[in-house]
């Protein structure tokens, strides 16, 4: 069941880190995933990882309920229950690779433009 209550960038985004940093110095591997870049394929495989088979938290009222799975790479959120049966990821494949590019500054080391700055 979705929630009325609409979700916020903000919301988002604090999902997003949630469900991409629930293993032990995630941070640590994000840092250096950051300094070197990765390719599409290498930022798939490292979201899948980290994402893991599947988990979630519940809500305390202050943060959005999550759940994720690796396969697919999708993030639910909200602020009341999911059913990721019926619910629309808010992030899921190429958006939450886009999502990790944006929110820890993952350059993509085959993208000819980067070099140019």
């Amino acid at each position: 069941m979705q929630s009325t209550k609409p979700l916020t960038f903000d919301d988002k985004r604090e999902a997003f880190l949630a469900a991409t940093q629930t293993f032990l110095e995630a941070g640590s591997r994000w840092k250096s995933r950051s300094k070197r870049g990765l390719t599409d394929e290498q930022l798939e495989e490292a979201l899948s990882n980290e994402l893991g088979i599947a988990g979630g938290r519940s809500s305390s009222g202050k943060c959005p309920t999550i759940e994720y799975q690796g396969a697919g790479l999708k993030i639910w959120a909200s602020w009341s229950s999911i059913n990721s049966y019926y619910d629309t990821p808010i992030y899921e494949g190429k958006e939450t690779m886009a999502m990790a590019r944006l929110t820890f500054n993952i350059a993509d080391p085959t993208d000819g433009q980067m070099s140019l700055f």
